[in-house]
């Protein structure tokens, strides 16, 4: 089963909160991580996103498709990386979870990636 892992924040904040020290040590965590998911063929892919404050929001407005500044989120935290692993059941991807809760002390979302759309 394929399981979307993600972090939600500001690289801003975190840096401000947190130091630099802590954000370089942070990066080697999640390299390691990266590592042994890989070595361990759970691993589907896994990327680190740009700031929010660097997204584009697409909406539907007035007929047309317009484009604006920022994360679709009205929030100082949004999606800054995720990881999406292939495992065994959702206890393990609980388990990767918590690795990174573990570090980071903040709460990190676990969803089950779809093989299909839901039946209606």
């Amino acid at each position: 089963m394929k399981y979307m892992i993600m972090t939600f924040g500001s690289a801003e904040a975190g840096a401000a909160a947190m130091g630099r020290d802590w954000m370089l040590e942070m990066v080697q965590f999640m390299r390691k991580l990266d590592d042994d998911l890989r070595k361990s063929g759970e691993l589907v892919s896994a990327e680190g996103l740009a700031d929010g404050s660097q997204a584009k929001t697409v909406r539907f407005e007035n007929g047309i498709s317009v484009a604006t500044d920022g994360p679709f989120a009205e929030s100082k935290e949004s999606l800054v990386g995720y990881w999406i692993v292939d495992v065994e059941d959702e206890a393990r991807a609980i388990a990767i979870a918590s690795r990174i809760v573990d570090f980071v002390k903040v709460p990190i979302e676990v969803r089950r990636v779809m093989d299909a759309p839901p039946d209606f």
